[in-house]
């Protein structure tokens, strides 16, 4: 399947004609083609986006809210293709693939019910006859870099909450998934959106500083929305401060679950389990540290284990499976170092194993210490380490011993003793007797230390894409002191 870019509510190809492959992760086989931009076309796009700002920025909030409501219907109706396109592009099972319709649809509407909640409110002043206020404006054009793990729901909300803020949005998709994120763009436009509101780039990964460094660059550009790993975050961040430019960034993380002494056990590795192995535990916030107290350890992991060697592994885009490839070989690799290391240094590997091709089991490892890579280093794939507490304090300590914040889960039946715990984690959000993979679009969502700063979701996006400005109005003939 082609995809193209999409600027001015037009389907192009490259200025220069160049394309790339986007191929199956377990077949090899070539299943989405892009259109490869360069610096010409990003341009291009970020200076059609501006033009339309300044109409859009104009818009009134039922306007931008019947946009988002629409799109959000038309996201749902294409649930079928986005199961499709997300299987063959990124190995999601069809489970995945269709929670990310159902919360990117969520999104959408969430957005739209913000419209007209971008309110300003009056000061008190010590100027007689004087209206001192706040007013919140649009800021310009946002530059949006998702990338192919959640690619429907990621994608929603670097692209919903911008507009309904009044802004126009240039969307530089991921390499991976061009297809999947090219369908979200055609959901939105068939909604009805002015030229040049939202437009669509794609580009060779080899392409991609170049084109990237191009946009930030542009004096248009005026904040940069990244979601992607800490390494890149770092770089978007580091080349936006360059330009005096505010940046969202959401990053990596290694999500905890802690398990207290007096936890349910079944709901404890319930929760685990659907939060280590969703997706193949390729989730910025998939449960990666499981800290359990030493005196039901035993117990957890052995039932722990139990259910992970009951998941299936396959090929999603050939029959239903929980567990589908990682995303590509080097990703592969990298976990096979993981483990060899974790092992060699004295973990238990109580489930899972070596990797077929880029399938790999559900896998968990015992008795991961301080001394192992996977005990720091975010895993992004089908393993969990079990790592052991002596008690709540150091269950406590144990999940701050990282340099990342993103999420995490507390379970215990002693609800005060619980929330006491979760209120001294580090990170960005808590879930008590829940999982770490959790997102509802009308609650703050994002990270502390390296898993980056800033909020999606909720009021608190609102000040990610709007400028708050002072606005007095005085009497002309007031009195200055000289």
């Amino acid at each position: 399947m082609d995809t193209y870019l999409y600027i001015d509510n037009e389907t192009q190809p490259a200025a220069s004609g160049a394309t790339f492959e986007r191929r199956n992760p377990v077949s090899d086989t070539v299943v989405s083609r892009g259109a490869a931009a360069g610096v010409a076309d990003a341009l291009r796009a970020v200076d059609s986006a501006q033009a339309a700002f300044l109409k859009w920025k104009q818009s009134g909030p039922g306007t931008r809210r019947a946009v988002l409501l629409k799109a959000a219907e038309e996201i749902e109706a294409r649930a079928d293709d986005f199961v499709t396109a997300m299987a063959a592009e990124v190995g999601a099972s069809e489970l995945w693939s269709r929670f990310n319709v159902m919360l990117a649809a969520n999104v959408f509407q969430e957005a739209a019910g913000l419209a007209t909640q971008l309110q300003g409110e009056t000061i008190p002043t010590e100027k007689p006859g004087t209206l001192s206020m706040t007013i919140r404006q649009p800021v310009g054009v946002i530059l949006s870099i998702v990338p192919w793990n959640g690619p429907v729901v990621l994608a929603a909300r670097a692209i919903a909450y911008p507009l309904v803020c009044g802004n126009t949005v240039v969307f530089r998709a991921s390499e991976m998934s061009p297809r999947t994120h090219a369908l979200i763009i055609e959901a939105v436009h068939a909604a009805g959106l002015p030229a040049g509101v939202l437009n669509f780039l794609t580009n060779d990964p080899k392409d991609a500083p170049e084109v990237v460094d191009a946009l930030i660059a542009h004096p248009a550009v005026r904040r940069i929305n990244f979601t992607g790993s800490t390494h890149v975050g770092r770089i978007i961040a580091e080349k936006s401060a360059h330009h005096l430019k505010r940046c969202l960034l959401e990053l990596g993380d290694k999500s905890p679950l802690v398990v207290l002494d007096d936890a349910d056990l079944e709901g404890a590795v319930s929760s685990g389990i659907f939060g280590a192995f969703l997706y193949q535990g390729q989730i910025c916030m998939s449960t990666d540290r499981i800290i359990v107290d030493d005196h039901i350890a035993d117990s957890f992991a052995s039932r722990f284990a139990e259910r992970a060697k009951a998941l299936p592994t396959g090929d999603p885009s050939k029959g239903v499976c929980v567990l589908g490839p990682v995303i590509n070989q080097s990703a592969v690799q990298r976990l096979r170092d993981l483990l060899d290391d974790a092992v060699a240094k004295g973990a238990k590997l109580i489930a899972g194993g070596a990797p077929d091709g880029v399938l790999l089991k559900a896998t968990v490892l015992d008795h991961v210490t301080p001394e192992m890579r996977i005990y720091s280093e975010e895993t992004f794939g089908p393993i969990v380490s079990i790592i052991r507490a002596k008690n709540t304090d150091d269950a406590v300590r144990i999940a701050n011993d990282t340099e990342y914040g993103l999420s995490a889960a507390v379970f215990g039946a002693d609800v005060t003793r619980a929330i006491d715990v979760a209120m001294r984690i580090d990170t960005g959000s808590v879930h008590i007797n829940g999982a770490t993979v959790s997102n509802e679009a009308q609650a703050p969502y994002g990270g502390t230390k390296a898993s980056g700063f800033g909020r999606f979701d909720g009021r608190a996006v609102i000040d990610e894409f709007i400028e708050l400005k002072w606005l007095t109005i005085e009497s002309s003939r007031q009195m200055y002191p000289f």
